[in-house]
C-alpha cells in the first residue's frame, strides 16, 4: 500500500470545485445519443492519453457506455473525440421485455491487481443491478457478471434481494474490518420493493430505521482476486457508513468518483439530494442533485471524519438546470493533470460538466 503523510483528521474539509464548463452535449446526428450524454468513467489508456467514457442514451432510454479521448488544451479538458461503444445490454441480464441498459459507469484503476475495474448498472428484468467488467487497454472490456452480496444474518435480509446503485472501487488495499488488507468498494442498497410485490414497502435491514438511500461499504477478498478477478464480484462485510444529514442531500446520498487518497484519509465526493423521498428506483421529478464531499479514515475508511455541510457545486447554469432531469449536478469521475484534480459529472441528465477540485 502507498504511504502517506500523516495528518490529523479535521472538522472541516479544505476542498471546494470550481466550474469550468461543458465537456460534452448530445450528437443529435447519432442515434446512440438521441436522449443524452451523462455520467462518464475515465480511464488513463497505455498511451498516456485520458479517456471519458459517458453514459449514452438512445431513444426508449436504451443506455450504452462509450469511448471518447479527452481533449486538452494548457492541461484543461475542452472537449472529446468520440471512439464509438464499449459497452451495450447485450447480455440476458442487461435487458428486460421493456427496457434495456448499461448505465452510470465508474472506473478505477485498481493499483493492487494492475486492471481497471468499471463498475456498471445493468438495467434488467428486476430493475439496476450492478455489475462488473475488467480491461487491460482500456479499449476492450471483459464482463465479469453482476455483484454478489455474501450472506450476513446480522444484517437480516439478503442484499442480493434489492436494486443497488453507485458502485465504485477504492483504487488501493484498505484495512478490511479484521485488519487484514482487503479490496472494498462503496455501494447503494434501494430497500423499496413495492415495483416488484405492490404492498411488499420498504424492508431496511435489522438495526437500520431510517430508509432513505445510503452510502454502504463492502469488501473483497485480496488473495482471491489476484488468483480469480472473477472474485471482484463477491462483496463481504457489508454496513452503512453514510446516511443523509445536510438538507442539500435530505432524500438520499450516493457515491461519486473512485475516493481520492488526501493526506486527511480518503476524500470521498457524493451526490446528494434534496426534495421529494424517491420510492424504488423511479427517477424523482423536482429533486435536485448537488455535489458532496466526506472523508474516510485511512485506517478504517468505514470512519466517517467530517462532511461538508453545504454542496461544494449545485446546478446552478442552463445545462445543469434544463435536461431529461433538470437541477442535477452528478459527480462520477476524477482525474490529476498535471498538478491539477478536474471532476467529471453529469448535468441534468442530459451534458457533462467538468470542475476543478481545489484545496483551499
Amino acid at each position: 500500500m502507498t504511504t502517506y503523510d500523516t495528518v490529523p483528521p479535521t472538522a472541516t474539509l479544505p476542498y471546494t470545485l470550481d466550474r469550468i464548463g461543458t465537456l460534452m452535449t448530445a450528437d443529435v446526428d447519432d442515434p446512440f445519443e438521441a436522449e443524452g450524454v451523462l455520467n462518464p468513467a475515465t480511464a488513463w489508456g497505455g498511451d498516456g492519453e485520458l479517456y471519458l467514457f459517458p453514459r449514452v442514451v438512445a431513444a426508449g432510454n436504451v443506455s450504452r457506455i462509450a469511448r471518447a479521448r479527452v481533449i486538452l488544451r494548457d492541461g484543461v479538458p475542452v472537449g472529446v473525440e468520440r471512439l464509438g461503444i464499449v459497452l451495450s445490454p447485450d447480455e440476458g441480464w442487461e435487458h428486460g421485455r421493456r427496457n434495456a441498459g448499461v448505465e452510470d459507469p465508474r472506473i478505477t484503476f485498481l493499483e493492487p491487481l494492475g486492471v481497471h475495474v468499471m463498475s456498471y448498472i445493468a438495467y434488467g428484468p428486476l430493475g439496476p443491478k450492478p455489475a462488473i467488467a475488467v480491461s487491460h487497454d482500456t479499449v476492450s472490456w471483459r464482463r465479469l457478471g453482476p455483484l454478489r452480496f455474501a450472506y450476513q444474518p446480522e444484517l437480516d435480509t439478503d442484499l442480493n434481494l434489492f436494486p443497488n446503485k453507485d458502485i465504485v472501487f477504492f483504487p488501493e488495499v484498505v484495512p478490511g474490518p479484521d485488519g487484514a488488507p482487503r479490496l472494498a468498494l462503496l455501494h447503494r442498497p434501494m430497500w423499496d420493493l413495492d415495483w416488484l410485490r405492490p404492498g411488499e414497502g420498504a424492508r431496511t435491514p435489522a438495526g437500520i430505521d431510517d430508509g432513505r438511500l445510503s452510502i454502504w461499504i463492502g469488501y473483497v477478498d485480496l488473495e482471491a482476486a489476484r488468483r480469480d478477478l472473477s472474485a471482484l464480484t463477491f462483496v463481504e462485510d457489508s454496513s452503512m457508513i453514510a446516511a443523509p444529514e445536510a438538507p442539500y442531500e435530505s432524500a438520499k446520498i450516493g457515491a461519486g468518483p473512485a475516493p481520492l487518497r488526501v493526506p486527511e484519509g480518503w476524500l470521498l465526493l457524493h451526490h446528494g439530494v434534496s426534495g421529494p423521498v424517491p420510492k424504488g428506483f423511479e427517477l424523482a421529478h423536482g429533486s435536485r442533485y448537488s455535489a458532496g464531499a466526506m472523508l474516510l479514515d485511512a485506517d478504517d475508511p468505514r470512519r466517517v471524519l467530517a462532511r461538508s455541510p453545504a454542496p461544494l457545486l449545485e446546478p446552478e447554469t442552463e445545462h445543469e438546470v434544463k435536461g431529461t432531469l433538470g437541477n442535477v449536478v452528478f459527480p462520477t469521475a476524477i482525474e490529476t493533470i498535471g498538478d491539477r484534480r478536474f471532476v467529471f459529472y453529469g448535468m441534468a441528465d442530459s451534458s457533462i460538466g467538468v470542475a476543478e477540485l481545489v484545496r483551499g
